[in-house]
Protein backbone atom coordinates (compact mmCIF):
# COMPACT_ATOMS: atom_id res chain seq x y z
CA UNK A 1 0.00 0.00 0.00
CA UNK A 2 1.42 3.07 -1.08
CA UNK A 3 1.81 5.65 2.03
CA UNK A 4 0.19 9.46 1.36
CA UNK A 5 1.48 12.66 2.82
CA UNK A 6 -0.93 14.78 5.11
CA UNK A 7 -2.89 17.01 2.47
CA UNK A 8 -2.47 15.14 -0.69
CA UNK A 9 -5.19 13.80 -3.03
CA UNK A 10 -6.54 10.80 -3.19
CA UNK A 11 -9.09 9.38 -5.86
CA UNK A 12 -11.30 6.37 -5.25
CA UNK A 13 -13.25 4.51 -8.13
CA UNK A 14 -15.84 2.62 -6.21
CA UNK A 15 -18.73 0.49 -7.82
CA UNK A 16 -21.79 -0.73 -6.34
CA UNK A 17 -24.54 -2.11 -7.87
CA UNK A 18 -28.27 -3.83 -6.88
CA UNK A 19 -29.15 -3.13 -3.22
CA UNK A 20 -26.51 -1.03 -2.25
CA UNK A 21 -26.33 1.15 -5.70
CA UNK A 22 -30.03 1.75 -4.82
CA UNK A 23 -29.15 2.06 -0.98
CA UNK A 24 -26.32 4.75 -2.58
CA UNK A 25 -28.74 6.51 -4.82
CA UNK A 26 -31.42 6.98 -2.05
CA UNK A 27 -28.78 9.19 0.06
CA UNK A 28 -27.69 11.14 -2.95
CA UNK A 29 -29.55 14.18 -4.41
CA UNK A 30 -32.72 15.85 -3.85
CA UNK A 31 -34.48 13.14 -1.94
CA UNK A 32 -31.19 12.14 -0.10
CA UNK A 33 -29.11 13.63 2.91
CA UNK A 34 -25.70 14.10 0.53
CA UNK A 35 -25.71 16.61 -2.71
CA UNK A 36 -23.37 14.10 -4.08
CA UNK A 37 -21.98 10.33 -3.74
CA UNK A 38 -18.50 11.68 -3.21
CA UNK A 39 -19.47 14.23 -0.32
CA UNK A 40 -21.63 10.69 1.14
CA UNK A 41 -18.47 8.80 0.54
CA UNK A 42 -16.20 11.17 2.61
CA UNK A 43 -18.56 11.54 5.38
CA UNK A 44 -18.69 7.69 5.63
CA UNK A 45 -15.35 7.61 5.67
CA UNK A 46 -15.11 10.31 8.40
CA UNK A 47 -17.27 8.41 10.69
CA UNK A 48 -15.81 5.16 10.39
CA UNK A 49 -12.36 6.89 11.35
CA UNK A 50 -14.16 8.08 14.31
CA UNK A 51 -15.63 4.96 15.39
CA UNK A 52 -11.81 3.91 14.53
CA UNK A 53 -10.42 6.68 17.35
CA UNK A 54 -12.73 6.00 19.56
CA UNK A 55 -11.84 2.17 19.97
CA UNK A 56 -8.09 3.14 20.03
CA UNK A 57 -9.24 5.20 23.15
CA UNK A 58 -10.93 3.01 25.28
CA UNK A 59 -8.81 0.64 24.67
CA UNK A 60 -6.05 3.62 26.00
CA UNK A 61 -8.37 4.04 28.70
CA UNK A 62 -8.78 0.87 30.10
CA UNK A 63 -5.16 -0.08 30.29
CA UNK A 64 -4.30 3.26 31.80
CA UNK A 65 -6.87 2.34 34.26
CA UNK A 66 -5.44 -1.13 34.96
CA UNK A 67 -2.27 0.30 35.73
CA UNK A 68 -3.48 3.25 38.13
CA UNK A 69 -5.49 0.19 39.74
CA UNK A 70 -2.35 -1.41 40.68
CA UNK A 71 -1.02 -1.44 44.09
CA UNK A 72 2.13 0.72 44.92
CA UNK A 73 3.60 -2.10 45.72
CA UNK A 74 3.32 -3.83 42.20
CA UNK A 75 5.41 -0.67 40.84
CA UNK A 76 9.16 -1.17 40.43
CA UNK A 77 11.88 1.77 40.32
CA UNK A 78 13.64 1.54 36.76
CA UNK A 79 17.18 3.23 35.36
CA UNK A 80 17.40 4.34 31.97
CA UNK A 81 19.57 1.32 31.05
CA UNK A 82 17.14 -1.51 32.88
CA UNK A 83 15.19 -0.27 30.56
CA UNK A 84 17.22 -0.36 27.14
CA UNK A 85 17.71 -3.79 27.99
CA UNK A 86 14.29 -4.67 29.07
CA UNK A 87 13.18 -3.01 25.00
CA UNK A 88 16.15 -5.19 23.49
CA UNK A 89 15.25 -8.80 24.95
CA UNK A 90 11.85 -8.08 23.23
Amino acid sequence: MQEMKMGSWMTLNVRVSGILGEFVAANVGDDGAYENVSEYVRDLIRRDKERVDAEAYTRLKTELMAAFAAPETAYETLDAEMIISRNMRR
